[in-house]
């Protein structure tokens, strides 16, 4: 894994958190928290999403 490769897994379990703690605090629903992941997934290309799925 490249450098930029692991630093987007960590920006993409940053977003996984910060989208959890909003869907908890009922700050978003669980459909834009499916569409903001969907987003996230295509911009930051993590090779381990079956992991966090």
């Amino acid at each position: 894994m490249t450098r930029e490769q692991a630093a987007n897994e960590v920006k993409y379990k940053i977003t996984l958190k910060l989208l959890g703690m909003l869907l908890n605090n009922e700050l978003i629903t669980e459909e834009e928290y499916e569409k903001i992941d969907e987003l996230n997934r295509q911009t930051f290309h993590p090779q381990l999403e079956k992991v966090y799925v």
